[in-house]
């Protein structure tokens, strides 16, 4: 058995490594056609000098800062390359970035009609300050958790890949979102599982905890959808995905496969603790019945239940907080909560937030049931 762990582990080095060479020739065969085709570029630019900086007064009461920048190309097509960007004029910003020599901006090269060329910054370049942060989360991760620590991280690693390389590009390709996320969910629960707790009753129990769980969240969450009307299109992200490179994508089935992921990880965490919390009872007392074992694992599952379901909400209210300080100012155009809450932003929030923790509350007896049938049985205590 540890032999075909082995093994399923070097295929999955092998093909996440794949994943990443064919990814890599892609998009550098896909950034050479477009500078061909004379279509929008990005690259990343530092910035050498501000070569001149004004502060303007919009609508009497704002104040914005637009500068004039030289800078220099940091990646190819246009590596070396000094550019001068003009952001000065009669431009009305949200949100204006300041710069300052040494920062590094992601620039979009575009070409007008004619074929002249224009350039604007995008944003900063984020990704060093990500990188660090990733280093240090792997870091404590390896030191707390030691080789379960890696395990896990490896197993996010990897159920990342099958996000970016399974489920999106197959939704890009016109498949049902729904369909391909519960696939692909069912993938990442196998490798998270299989891969951080080993191939052992426990890692089977929660397997099939988890897949029950994520039936009766599926069930759930495509029931209110439809009984809601949701369109799956309420974010404004979601508007440039109609009709996205000629695909038409199922909106409704991408709101769906939202839900399943976000769902999973709160699964994975729940179900696995009421497991392990189940078979310490049963080795301190092998004596312990069935109905027995099952009432007192039962009992700390409720606690679970009450975290979880909080953590839940926490996480889909501080997505939305902005949102919620909107309607609470009496800014909107909605007169009161009532009306808030029947606008399908907020109504896709709220079944987002009901039908996970619908799943998350019937996995605790679902694992607890398993785990108690298992364990009650002394010869397995174990296992």
């Amino acid at each position: 058995m540890k032999i075909k762990f082995k093994i399923l582990i070097c295929l999955s080095l092998f093909l996440t490594f794949s994943l990443f060479v064919v990814n890599f020739s892609l998009a550098e065969t896909l950034s050479k056609e477009d500078v061909n085709n004379q279509e929008d570029v990005s690259f990343k630019a530092g910035v050498l000098e501000v070569l001149e900086e004004e502060i303007k007064t919009v609508n009497s009461d704002r104040e914005i800062v637009q500068q004039k920048l030289k800078l220099k190309g940091l990646e190819e097509p246009f590596l070396d390359r000094e550019i001068v960007f003009n952001g000065i004029g009669n431009l009305d910003v949200l949100n204006s970035k300041i710069y300052k020599e040494g920062d590094k901006v992601i620039m979009v090269s575009s070409y007008g009609p004619g074929g002249e060329e224009f350039f604007y910054i995008l944003d900063y370049v984020r990704s060093t300050s990500l990188w660090y942060l990733l280093i240090i989360f792997f870091v404590l991760l390896v030191i707390i958790g030691r080789f379960t620590g890696f395990r896990s991280f490896f197993s996010l690693v990897l159920s990342f890949l099958v996000i970016v390389k399974f489920i999106i590009p197959q939704i890009l390709n016109g498949s049902s979102p729904l369909f391909i996320t519960i696939i692909g969910s069912i993938i990442i629960l196998l490798i998270v599982i299989y891969l951080t707790e080993g191939f052992k009753a426990k890692s089977h129990i929660a397997v099939v905890s988890i897949f029950f769980s994520l039936l009766i969240t599926v069930f759930f969450s495509t029931l209110f959808v439809d009984l809601a009307k949701l369109s799956g299109a309420a974010s404004e992200e979601v508007l440039f995905l109609f009709n996205f490179q000629g695909t038409m994508i199922n909106l409704k089935g991408l709101l769906l496969a939202g839900i399943i992921i976000g769902t999973l990880g709160a699964l994975d965490d729940i179900v696995i603790s009421q497991i392990a919390t189940c078979k310490e009872i049963a080795k301190a007392n092998i004596s312990l019945s069935y109905r027995e074992l099952y009432k007192r694992t039962y009992k700390v599952g409720i606690s679970h239940i009450a975290s979880m379901t909080n953590t839940l909400f926490l996480a889909y209210a501080g997505a939305s907080l902005p949102l919620l300080i909107l309607f609470a100012s009496g800014q909107s155009v909605f007169s009161g909560w009532q009306q808030a809450l029947n606008t399908e932003l907020v109504a896709t929030e709220i079944i987002r937030t009901l039908t996970g923790s619908i799943g998350i509350i019937m996995s605790v007896p679902i694992a607890t049931a398993l785990a108690a049938w298992h364990y009650s049985k002394k010869n397995l205590i174990n296992k």
